[in-house]
This record gives C-alpha cells, structure tokens and sequence, in this order.
C-alpha cells in the first residue's frame, strides 16, 4: 500500500516550531511557560551552566536553590527517618527480636523484579546477622500473586516462625489468618494500594495505608526494605548486637539492588528514588557484584549502565525467571557469590527471555487484532479489554503495556485457563486510576479477585464474567480516560542541530539524569533537518539519517516504528526536509562512542520561517 507524504500544518506559537498536528497527531509545545524560561535563565547564570541543561531542570520543576542537590542527589540528605512509616517501629522491634533469639524467618517475595530484589536485600542482610532464611517466591501460574495457604503450610513446616513478606502482602487476609493459627508472626512490607480490610499481622509497613503520613509513597518495595533495613541496624546497635565479629552490614554496598527494583517497577524517580538510582548506578559501574555483573555481561551490556539499561535489558532477563522458567532464579542470581554459577543462571533468565520475547510476539498480534476489531474505524471505546485461551499467563502485562502504547488509552489481557478462569493484567495512562477500579471490580463481585498501583493492575476473574467486566471498567474510567487523552501533546525541552549533537553535549544532559517516570528524558527537536536515510532494520525499527543545512548528519532511531503512523511518515518524506523531535544517546560500538537520536515523532514544516518559542 502507498501512503501519500504526510504534510502537517503549523500554526503560529504556542506549537513549538509551528507543529500542531504531528505525523502521530499530536501537538508540540514548549515543556517551559514564561516563568519556567525565566527560571531556566536564572539557573543557567547563577550555575554557569549551559542553558539547554537550566531549560531541563527548570522543565522538572527544579527550583533555583535544589538545583545542587538535584544534580547529586544523597541519601545523607534525603534518608528519612524510617519511623515517620505507620508501624515501622513495630516492624523493626520484631525482626530485631527473631534476630536476637535466632527464630527461623521465612522471606516471601513477589516474583517481578521489585520483588526478587527486596527479597535478595532482606536475605543478604538476614544472613549477616547470623540467620539461614528460607526464601519463598510463588510461582506465578499456579500460585499467582502474594502470599498463599499452601505457601504458609510449607513454611511453617520448614519450621519458620516469623514470616516477612515482601512487595506483597497488603490484602492477603486469608493467608495471614493461617499463619497466625500455626503460630508465626507476620510482618509486611509492601507498597501496593490498600483495600478496606487490613490483614492480622504483627506490622504493616506500606506508605499507601489509609493511615500512612510519611509522603513515601513513590517508593518501591526494595526502598521499603532498604529503610526498613536502617531502622534495623538502628535499633540492633541500640541492642549491642554488632561487635567486632559481627561488624555492622554496610547497606550502601547493596544500592544495585535498590536501583534495579525501583527503575523496573517504574517508581517516579524523585526524592529519595532518584538517590537510590543514581547511587545504585554508581555501585554497578564498579562491576563488584557477581550477580549483576553476571547479568550485565549476559546482557552484552557495553559502557556505563544508565537508568534505561535496567529497565529494558536487565530487568527483563530477571523478570524472565518469574514469567516462564523458575520464579526464584531471579533472587537466586542476586544472591550468589560464585561468578561460575552466577553466569549459568544469568545465561538461563537470558535464554529464557528470549522465549519469552517469542511468546509476547504471539499473544500481541493476536491482542491487537482483537483490539482494533472492538474500537472499530470510529476508534471508539476508553478502555481495551482483550483476552485468548491461548496465551501464557506470564506475558499478560506485557502485552497489556503494548496495547495501552499503541492505543494510547488503558489496556487489559487476559488468558484464559481450560478451567474457566482467566488471569491477567492491565496498565494505565496517566491520569487514569486503574488499581482503584479494580479494587471496586472486586469489591462489586465482577471479579475474583484484583488489585495494583494506578498504573498497573492485576486480575482474575470467571469467563463467563469477560463481558460484564468491559462494560464495568468502560463505564468505571470513560470520563478518566477522555479527561486523560483529550490533552495528545508531546513536550519539547529546546531546538538543536545537527552539529551541537555530540556525545559531550549528551553528557552534559545527563548531569540531569537519572531519568525515568518522573523525571523524563529530555526531548529535542531537530528543526528543517533533511531525512536523507530512512530503512527498516530488525524488529520493526526504522533507521534514520538527518541533515542540518550546514552538512552536519545525526544518525537516529525510530523504535518499533514500522506500520505505525510515525513508520509511514518517515518513509514517506525520505529526501524531505522535516521536524524531528527525540530523546538523545550515545550508541556505543566496538569501542567507539557516536551520538544518537531516538526519534520518537516527526512534522513537516511550513513552507515559511519555523516558529521556535
């Protein structure tokens, strides 16, 4: 099929460069009003530092006395104290107390990355204090999410008397009540929302309770943990329990661990997160820990790891283990010393990542067919619901985040078990509550069970119930969802060109790193740029190469462009000046370092002057 080239008309400012409807539709506007350019300017000359840099930060909301601490953000400055946390005292006196007697503690773990890295933080510290905890990850197709009857059974029989879940736990009622009737305390650490019904345990430690007023509710559950940890090395000191032969653990040698969990669980990188992270980073360079070396060098990671690294290649050779293969590999690896074994087991999560790419592929042709087949021609519908007998459980989520991308509203997938039950998940778009709305689902008798963040949720639920869900979660968030997607715009941060896009020039944009949810990659548009290359390469990219009008050529990427609008757009105007709008990094190559664009939208221009605001 021939597409026409793909001509967008440009009105005057407030559309940075003119582009008010876009190759993808949307409208570009500068990320910066007049009092964030006034603010960028005054950061730019008190600092002395370059003004696309001051344009960044002032874009995130840096004001002109944080900026310091924003570029080196401490956990000296940022820790909190642990018990402003509901119940954390409560939780700490317990853990110290199995400590000090040498009681047996079982750790169970959910089996996403936040999960295996707060249980592999708990364990390695458990471990020196002199204890051997039993560490429980469920499987998470036959045992599905937190903790379960059977799971406790086994637990208690192993002889564990005090029981720490963690990054799960919250609304696990019935479990709970068997282990208090087998005699085992029960502590949980956890961040997922709260329903009405808080379960009988000895502490609950979770920022999102009712009654929580620390404001650390954007932490991961291996923040969590971490805090939890100082408390516990607090109130252990307080007992005189470390001596010379039991020196005290050094909590900031296993920021990796923090760092990975809180990027993979996408965690808004603010505060005390962006501490953890950039730290974190700081601990991988040093390439000391077996486990994450291992899984670097599987993942043929080149030069320093950033925060995008442990999202898209380290993260999922973890989650891997929990989606398809073994659900505790994950904690495994992050808890062994031996490089011999750490490399088998990271070779194992990468094969099996692989596999799992291949059964994501399936499951999201087949979703996205029955999606567009649902919203029809009028693109009609606020929330897609899809489902298939045929789809592992293991890459629901997946498949529900490349629908809610694609279709730019919130998005479930569902697989359906022979028995009539489905389990599946959804994720959100900003704006759009969806753990609210699936705790409501339950708590109205749709579905079985259910429960997550704002962005992310997880259900199960009777076949026989799929269509009365649609038409509850449409009617539920229609109004949130229109609200949420009536505003389609992308925010640019400046205008550059060619020329000025170097890897120093990246460098310097990452003083302002480490980004992520809530604190976005800088976006920078490339205005009047000629496409002189544009060439599908693997797995749907489209490869790019860009010309300024003094010569100067950027090479970029478009990612999983192909037979999507911004696809068609780039190869429809190759040889045509365009607008380019991007996140900038450097491609890494044998050695070689060179700058590269990740084309994220593209507009052609007016035949007169651009208008950059």
């Amino acid at each position: 099929m021939v597409h026409a080239p793909v001509h967008i008309p440009a009105e005057a400012p407030p559309a940075f460069l003119g582009v008010s409807r876009s190759a993808t539709g949307r409208l570009w506007r500068d990320r910066l009003d007049l009092r964030g350019a006034n603010r960028a300017l005054a950061i730019a000359q008190r600092y002395q530092m370059p003004e696309m840099l001051a344009r960044v930060l002032a874009g995130r909301g840096v004001e002109l006395d944080a900026v310091e601490d924003f570029l080196d953000p401490t956990l000296r400055k940022l820790m909190p104290d642990p018990y402003r946390l509901t119940q954390m005292e409560a939780a700490t006196t317990r853990i110290a107390d199995a400590i000090v007697a040498g009681e047996k503690v079982a750790i169970f773990g959910d089996y996403d990355v936040d999960g295996a890295t707060s249980a592999a933080l708990l364990a390695w510290h458990l471990r020196r204090c002199g204890l051997d905890p039993l560490i429980y990850i469920p499987d998470r197709i036959f045992e599905g999410y937190g903790p379960n009857v059977e799971a406790i059974r086994k637990l208690a029989e192993g002889g564990a008397t005090l029981l720490v879940t963690v990054d799960c736990g919250t609304t696990s009622v019935e479990p709970f009540a068997e282990a208090r009737r087998l005699g085992m305390g029960i502590v949980v650490i956890d961040h997922h929302q709260c329903g009405d019904e808080l379960p009988p345990v000895d502490a609950l430690v979770n920022p999102n309770r009712p009654d929580d007023l620390s404001g650390l509710g954007h932490l991961a559950a291996v923040g969590l943990v971490l805090v939890t940890l100082v408390a516990l090395n607090r109130e252990l000191r307080a007992r005189g329990f470390w001596s010379d032969m039991r020196p005290e653990p050094d909590l900031l040698s296993q920021l990796h661990h923090v760092a990975l969990g809180t990027v993979a669980d996408v965690a808004l990188l603010v505060g005390l997160n962006r501490a953890f992270v950039a730290k974190g980073l700081i601990a991988l360079r040093r390439r000391d820990h077996v486990g994450h070396t291992a899984l670097m060098d599987v993942a043929r990671l080149s030069g320093p790891p950033e925060a995008w690294h442990l999202g898209f290649m380290l993260g999922p050779r973890v989650n891997a283990g929990g989606r398809i293969g073994r659900a505790d590999l994950g904690v495994r690896l992050l808890l062994e010393s031996d490089p011999s074994e750490a490399a088998r087991i990271a070779a194992e999560l990468d094969r099996l990542n692989q596999e799992r790419r291949l059964i994501e592929q399936h499951a999201e042709a087949e979703a996205e067919a029955e999606a567009l087949a649902a919203l029809g021609a009028e693109d009609k519908g606020a929330v897609i619901v899809t489902a298939s007998q045929g789809w592992h459980p293991g890459v629901v989520g997946l498949v529900a985040a490349r629908l809610k991308e694609k279709f730019a509203r919130p998005a479930f997938a569902i697989a359906l078990e022979p028995g009539g039950i489905g389990t599946g998940s959804g994720r959100s778009i900003s704006g759009v509550d969806l753990g609210r709305a699936v705790r409501e689902a339950v708590h109205d008798g749709i579905l079985i069970k259910g429960g997550g963040h704002a962005m992310a949720a997880g259900v199960t639920l009777s076949k026989d119930k799929l269509g009365e869900f649609r038409a509850y979660i449409e009617a539920r968030l229609a109004d949130d969802v229109a609200r949420a997607r009536h505003v389609n715009e992308i925010l640019i941060d400046g205008a550059v060109s060619a020329r000025a896009v170097t890897p120093d020039f990246i460098n310097m944009l990452n003083r302002a790193a480490p980004f992520g949810n809530g604190n976005p990659e800088p976006v920078v548009a490339l205005p009047d740029h000629q496409l002189v290359y544009a060439e599908e390469v693997a797995n749907a990219h489209v490869r790019v190469r860009l010309k300024a009008g003094d010569g100067a050529v950027v090479n970029g990427i478009a990612f999983r462009a192909v037979g999507q609008k911004l696809g068609h757009a780039l190869k429809d105007n190759r040889g045509q000046p365009i607008h380019v709008a991007g996140s900038l990094a450097i491609d890494r190559w044998q050695g070689s370092e060179r700058a590269q664009l990740r084309v994220i939208d593209v507009a052609v221009p007016d035949p007169g002057p651009a208008h950059i605001r």
